[in-house]
């Protein structure tokens, strides 16, 4: 009996502790999550303006899911401790439901993907044409030409339709003005006594495109395999989850079960949730006459068990 209740307790805690180590994982899980999420956010809000609204839905859903990750992880730990078979499914049950989160957020990710470089062809060349009637789109333009070092579009001639200054008619036809923002290399102009003018002697010879395209997509495709991995390691959770629920559940049937039988095997009966010894035990020291008896002598005799003390 010893042995069994042994292994009994050691399977308890060996399913707490695993628990627990689950519910841990989870958490470092939802910081990396949080983690992406906010990194990619912010490189979305630097080139808002070349991304669609709808874009900073999945990455906001990731921050989302990593919080709500952390509060079921807590659950899980908090449910591992009390060893509360209750608390432990409902730790699975939201489990599921982050995982259906994660999907969701995998989904919007790949279907983000493939629309990006519609919108990046389509959003550039209207903040080309915007660049000298709107400030904030000429801020915008120069923050990602000269961070990426690139210029225009596909390649540096894309501005020869845009800019203004390229519609004199002195200039050559291979010649094309480009903003400062293109320049790797500006001196001042000796010449100007103002010092406002600038020549630039070395243009990017790449358009923006091509890096834009690269960043908008790998964050798409990092949130997309980034949530399909973890959610298809809480669904494990979530199948580990409801077997730690159900040997809890029959460890502590057990238990209970070993716990009364050495109750009846010691004669101690649970009445109205106190305690105390048979009427006929030795505890006592008396003993109950039979209903026969009762008819002759008086109607409760009791005898002591005990020799007296003359």
């Amino acid at each position: 009996m010893a042995n069994r209740d042994l292994q009994l307790n050691s399977g308890m805690r060996c399913a707490k502790y695993m628990l627990i180590i689950v519910s841990f994982m989870f958490a470092l899980t939802a910081i990396l999550l949080i983690m992406v999420g906010t990194t990619i956010q912010a490189i979305f809000g630097d080139f808002s303006l070349f991304i669609d609204g709808h874009f900073s839905s999945p990455p906001a859903l990731l921050i989302a899911i990593g919080f709500i990750l952390i509060a079921v992880a807590t659950l899980g730990a908090y449910g591992a401790v009390k060893e509360s078979v209750m608390v432990i499914n409902l730790y699975g049950v939201c489990l599921f439901l982050v995982f259906i989160l994660e999907v969701s957020a995998a989904i919007a990710a790949f279907v983000m993907q493939s629309q990006v470089r519609g919108m990046l062809i389509r959003t550039m060349h209207q903040a080309l044409a915007e660049y000298e009637s709107d400030p904030y789109v000429a801020s915008g333009v120069d923050f990602m030409q000269s961070g990426l070092e690139c210029c225009g579009v596909n390649q540096p001639e894309d501005w020869m339709d845009y800019y203004s200054p390229n519609k004199n008619l002195t200039l050559g036809s291979d010649d094309v003005v480009v903003p400062n923002s293109c320049c790797g290399s500006l001196e001042e102009d000796v010449t100007d006594p103002t010092h406002t003018q600038v020549t630039c002697h070395q243009t990017f010879n790449y358009g923006c495109f091509r890096k834009m395209n690269f960043i908008v997509s790998q964050s798409a495709m990092l949130i997309a395999t980034g949530a399909t991995t973890v959610a298809f390691v809480q669904l494990l959770g979530v199948l580990c989850a409801f077997m730690l629920a159900k040997t809890l559940r029959r460890n502590k049937s057990i238990r209970e079960a070993r716990r009364w039988q050495l109750q009846q095997s010691l004669g101690v009966l649970i009445s109205g949730g106190k305690m105390g010894p048979p009427q006929n035990s030795a505890v006592t020291g008396y003993q109950q006459l039979d209903n026969g008896e009762q008819g002759i002598h008086e109607p409760y005799t009791y005898t002591p068990q005990s020799p007296s003390v003359n």
